[in-house]
């Protein structure tokens, strides 16, 4: 049987399983809570425990077994997932009031926005990907094995790649590359890692890239130059005699089976990449014709990303398998069989199987009807198993058991005054009506008096329906460029103050684009989000606690498509592994983010020469004003080249606006004096920080 070879992508970067439990373990109504008073919601004790935050954001279902609500009703991380010990669960804020306070005050002085990687996440979600498979193999009596291959192109960056390879060598985890850079990265890093892993050359390539791949191949690299178009093979053999380097060649196959969903436009016999059937058959008659028939060994392809169900992957898998052994029958010494990844991730941790952000199976479902698929044809055809890598009462009886049970403990607790308890269950049986309209089995009108129902009880409860504007110290086309180009869900949610009950709705609005440069669509298919007042100083520019929101499961893509939307570059990053210190946790590495002048860099500006010509410029228009104005717009134009493009906090801000005179550097004792010269006109928004 081949050896199964399977892309992971999204799989590496974010959690392998989501337990819904989030709409079946609903926290009883708290004993404190009057439920004989017969008094307006505000006359209610304020009780709100970690569990009903929990519920209401539905940590537990997209965020397990590596998100959770802690006790003090912040964000913690199990960097070992369910295996994590309590003391082992690293609080989310204790890390960013590390990376952002003040070196005086012993933390690390960053600026944010920031991003915060657990290489021990990644650690157990490679762990758990092969130990799924291998269970697979075991339980399925496949006879060959599986390994792993990382497309840089989810996630270049440096740490993220050596990890995978660190951490992927006992189990021959490869890369795969789509470029001549991702390329060299690759090769640069496989040198540290298994011999036996692939290098799976993918993309569109010219003459250059095909010779980087060949060189790989003389450097005893185990590069597969997979073909995504007919072309290409003309240049491998040429280079191949040239560079007297025996290549060994993949093949991307067009599948018939296509996925409907939003991520399968690279599906299906239209798909951009890949070859036909035909195509194919022309590969085998010229490789024959070379003599290198041999060589060709891998049978490539991609359903697409976020496959909904393995009913779908099975049927692409097994017509891959098909494909594969054909190409035996024909001569080829076949060997693996590239998945191409797909595996899905549920973002909402709804286990739908009818959502773009959501998968309705779990990370063994996914590796069984693999292994399966391709053990049945292999098994059919007699081919070796490859190596595989990777009204009211019309309205009641529509119903699903679940919701039928909601919509009566929403009616048993109005009818004892259990406010909070009421909001809960009519949020639940909403989304539970939600998920049903989805299906097809209720319809539009029992929907819109699921709506008119929850808006009764919202309305007797007295919760206020506005939406306010939050606005975010980031940029939605830098820091979550899928929500912005695809409109791909991500949980955010407050890491802090979730002892606490959200008083308002909000959207998120950052600091470029007033159409698109928003976020309005959340978890549960919701046009906002419950957040906390923001009180006082807080924020940015006051001396209070900031409200700290995070994105969580952005691992893939999102930091290798950011683009520079207005210059604004990458946020501060923090890497931190969990320790036995007194906070369970270090920063292995920290980076602050790119200043106005790296991001001018991208451009292909020279801020160096721009700094020039504008110290020039006051050079030539401040003579009359003495030397001492002149340099001090010449420092703050100086500062403003290296400081980040993003809002700054009051305690690490040099540079402000102050009179007629410019610009000019301050110390924290002078920024108070300088920002009391503003107008009343220049308003200073409190932002909350992402």
């Amino acid at each position: 049987m081949p050896a199964l070879a399977c892309c992971v992508d999204a799989a590496v970067s974010s959690q392998p399983y989501a337990f819904s439990g989030w709409d079946s373990v609903l926290p009883a109504s708290p004993p404190s809570l009057n439920t004989s008073s017969v008094a307006p919601a505000s006359n209610v004790p304020a009780v709100w425990s970690p569990a009903h935050s929990a519920l209401l954001y539905r940590v537990d279902g997209w965020g397990a077994p590596y998100f959770t609500v802690n006790s003090n009703g912040n964000v913690s991380v199990r960097p070992y997932g369910f295996d994590t010990l309590a003391h082992q669960e690293i609080d989310l804020l204790k890390i960013v009031k590390k990376a952002s306070d003040p070196k005086t005050l012993g933390g690390l002085g960053l600026q944010l926005p920031l991003i915060v990687r657990f290489p021990d996440v990644l650690k157990h979600r490679l762990e758990s990907l092969q130990s799924a498979f291998d269970f697979a193999i075991e339980s399925q009596g496949y006879e060959a094995h599986y390994q792993g291959v990382y497309p840089v192109k989810c996630n270049q960056n440096k740490f993220v790649v050596e990890d995978i390879v660190k951490f992927g060598s006992g189990f021959r985890f490869g890369l795969e590359a789509g470029s001549k850079p991702e390329l060299l990265l690759a090769m640069s890093c496989l040198c540290n890692g298994s011999p036996e892993a692939l290098l799976v050359c993918n993309g569109f390539k010219d003459a250059e890239y095909i010779s980087l791949a060949l060189v790989a191949r003389k450097l005893h690299l185990n590069t597969v130059i997979v073909l995504e178009q007919e072309e290409e093979l003309d240049t491998v053999i040429e280079i191949s005699k040239k560079l007297d380097v025996r290549p060994i060649i993949g093949a991307r196959a067009k599948l018939r089976t296509k996925h409907s969903g939003h991520f399968g436009s690279t599906s299906g016999e239209k798909g951009k990449f890949g070859l036909t059937t035909m195509q194919i058959l022309r590969v085998v008659k010229k490789l024959h014709e070379y003599g290198m028939l041999d060589c060709l060994q891998l049978l490539h392809f991609h359903i697409g990303s976020q496959i909904p169900s393995t009913s779908l992957l099975a049927d692409g898998v097994g017509e891959a398998a098909q494909i594969y052994c054909e190409l035996v029958r024909l001569g080829a010494c076949m060997k693996v069989i590239d998945i191409g990844g797909g595996l899905g991730i549920d973002y909402d941790g709804s286990k739908s199987q009818d959502s773009d952000c959501s998968v309705g199976y779990s990370l063994q479902d996914y590796a069984s009807a693999v292994v399966q698929a391709v053990r049945l044809v292999c098994d059919r055809k007699g081919v070796k198993h490859p190596i595989s890598s990777h009204g009211l009462q019309y309205f009641l009886e529509r119903l699903t058991d679940d919701a039928l049970s909601d919509y009566r403990n929403l009616s048993s607790a109005a009818i004892h005054n259990e406010y909070d308890t009421c909001l809960l269950y009519a949020e639940q049986l909403k989304q539970r009506c939600v998920e049903q309209f989805k299906e097809g089995s209720l319809g539009m009108e029992q929907l819109a008096a699921v709506d008119a129902l929850c808006e009764l009880v919202s309305n007797a409860i007295g919760v206020s329906d506005s939406v306010r504007t939050y606005h975010v110290n980031l940029s939605v086309f830098t820091s979550i460029p899928d929500f912005w180009g695809i409109s791909q869900l991500f949980p955010i949610i407050p890491i802090h103050r979730l002892d606490e009950r959200p008083a308002v709705r909000g959207i998120l609005s950052d600091l470029t684009c007033d159409s698109d440069g928003k976020i309005d669509k959340f978890v549960g298919g919701e046009s906002s989000l419950p957040l906390h007042e923001l009180e006082g100083s807080r924020g940015v520019s006051g001396d209070g606690g900031a409200y700290y929101l995070g994105m969580f499961l952005g691992g893939a893509y999102e930091e290798a498509i950011g683009g520079v939307h207005n210059l604004f570059g990458g946020p501060s990053v923090v890497q931190v592994s969990q320790s036995d210190g007194p906070h369970s946790f270090a920063v292995t590495h920290a980076i602050l983010g790119p200043s106005c002048g790296d991001v001018l860099r991208l451009m292909q500006h020279e801020p160096e020469l721009m700094f020039e010509t504008l110290k020039h410029r006051v050079e030539e228009f401040s003579s009359s004003d003495g030397g001492s104005s002149s340099m001090a717009l010449i420092n703050g134009l100086a500062c403003s080249f290296n400081n980040m493009p993003y809002l700054a906090a009051a305690s690490s801000c040099s540079l402000t606006a102050a009179g007629i005179n410019g610009y000019y550097c301050c110390d924290d004792e002078d920024y108070a004096a300088g920002a009391d010269t503003v107008t009343a006109e220049e308003e200073q928004w409190s932002y909350c920080v992402a």
